[in-house]
């Protein structure tokens, strides 16, 4: 019913940028919280950072200063804009929606497939 496409990662040189975008698409009558998680090999998927449909933002500590996270209501989408990328920020970047269906129903949270960052000299 609810899909997530994930674009914009890649191969990144340490001290690069990359934009990752996040399209919600289906049956959708409102998101509220989006947001980004990552998960490198052997690791525990984690927070990178959320934001509301008010725009209030969160950020992990490891990315406070280099990451800013954005999103557009109009086109359901949300953007992790990545600065300063270091070789631990690689990992597979996963976008998450809190999405309702109907005016009524329960929020339910909705995945992307995951788009691949890896910083490498």
């Amino acid at each position: 019913q609810v899909q997530l496409v994930e674009s914009g990662g890649g191969l990144v040189q340490p001290g690069g940028s990359l934009r990752l975008s996040c399209a919600a698409s289906g049956s959708i009558f409102s998101i509220n919280a989006m947001g980004w998680y990552r998960q490198a090999p052997g690791k525990q998927r984690e927070l990178v950072a959320t934001i509301t449909s008010l725009a209030i933002t969160n950020y992990a500590d490891s990315v406070k200063g280099r990451f800013a996270i954005s999103r557009d209501n109009a086109k359901n989408t949300v953007y992790l804009q990545m600065n300063g990328l270091k070789p631990e920020d690689t990992a597979v970047y996963y976008c998450n929606a809190k999405v309702k269906l109907l005016s009524y129903s329960p929020e339910y949270t909705y995945w992307g497939q995951g788009t691949q960052v890896t910083v490498s000299s």
